[in-house]
């Protein structure tokens, strides 16, 4: 049966177990410089609508390491840029690869893409969701902790973008508490709360957002920020203004459990939404953060084109 990874609620929880597990063993055969070629043969083409380093590099690598090829297409390089709809790029693209993986402005292009799509398509970002970002912070705190059992997590500054949207649906399908602390005018969105709100009831999780970031951290075992002003945005000034208070600052952690571990999807803006101090500090994990996108990724590729 064809699937297709275009937000967070399209894996149950059981499958997202299994992910991690095959992440892990890939990433211990990687480590141990064993071959793991699971795709051997199979093409990716990546449409990048948006210029990226981790997801564009992370997506090229696993599939070489995996036996396979990815194919970087921009969009000045299809015929996207002269008026070519999406869905016949899909039907296109689809005779040509075993997949396609796309990061987009608008998180409509990947519905169409999959709608018109015979091979599964991934949603490597688009407006609302970052699935395979979400999926990998959730793995990394796994990794590091051992468990997600009794775990919160506090995400401060922007409660309105697709990192914050992802990380909240996937954290309450895998029975996670979420903090979420945030100016009002950027709060979360109600239909993505509405989104989360059947796993909340089954998992018994709690789900809160803070007008004062020292409350969000409060008991959290990890913090996460992301930027504030994404590709796209205009109104920089006023949201730079609006979500100062909100830096993850050594201040800020003084207020969270002594051993919180920080996260960050990266691109940082240093100075803005969090401090050299903290994303350079022992406190840190936002580099093994950023390698486990190779290892979740390998795990999604050989999930859906395997």
């Amino acid at each position: 049966m064809l699937r297709h990874l275009l937000t967070d609620q399209d894996l149950t929880e059981k499958e997202i177990w299994k992910l991690f597990e095959l992440a892990n063993e890939l990433k211990r055969k990687q480590k141990a410089k064993l071959p793991h070629r699971l795709l051997e043969g199979k093409s990716l083409a990546m449409i990048f609508q948006k210029p990226s380093t981790r997801t564009r590099v992370s997506f090229e690598v696993a599939m070489a390491q995996l036996g396979g090829r990815a194919l970087y297409l921009s969009s000045s390089d299809l015929q996207l840029s002269r008026g070519e709809s999406i869905g016949d790029t899909a039907r296109t693209l689809s005779r040509y690869v075993d997949g396609i993986m796309a990061r987009v402005s608008n998180h409509q292009d990947i519905i169409d893409l999959a709608k018109n799509s015979t091979v599964p398509v991934i949603n490597g970002l688009s407006d609302l969701f970052h699935p395979c970002q979400a999926l990998t912070d959730l793995f990394t705190i796994w990794e590091k902790r051992g468990s997600l059992k009794d775990l919160t997590i506090s995400f401060i500054g922007d409660g309105d973008n697709n990192v914050t949207n992802s990380l909240l649906l996937t954290s309450v399908r895998l029975g996670v508490n979420f903090k979420i602390g945030c100016p009002e005018k950027y709060k979360t969105q109600k239909n993505i709360l509405d989104l989360a709100k059947s796993d909340i009831l089954k998992n018994k999780v709690r789900v809160g957002i803070f007008s004062d970031p020292r409350k969000a951290v409060k008991d959290a075992e990890v913090i996460y920020t992301d930027v504030w002003v994404s590709m796209g945005r205009e109104d920089v000034k006023e949201r730079i203004e609006a979500l100062s208070p909100f830096q993850v600052n050594q201040e800020l952690l003084s207020f969270a459990k002594k051993n919180v571990m920080i996260m960050h999807c990266l691109p940082a803006h240093r100075g803005q939404e969090i401090t050299d101090e903290v994303i350079d500090g022992p406190n840190s994990i936002v580099f093994d953060q950023a390698e486990n996108r190779l290892h979740l990724q390998k795990a999604i590729l050989t999930f859906l084109l395997k």
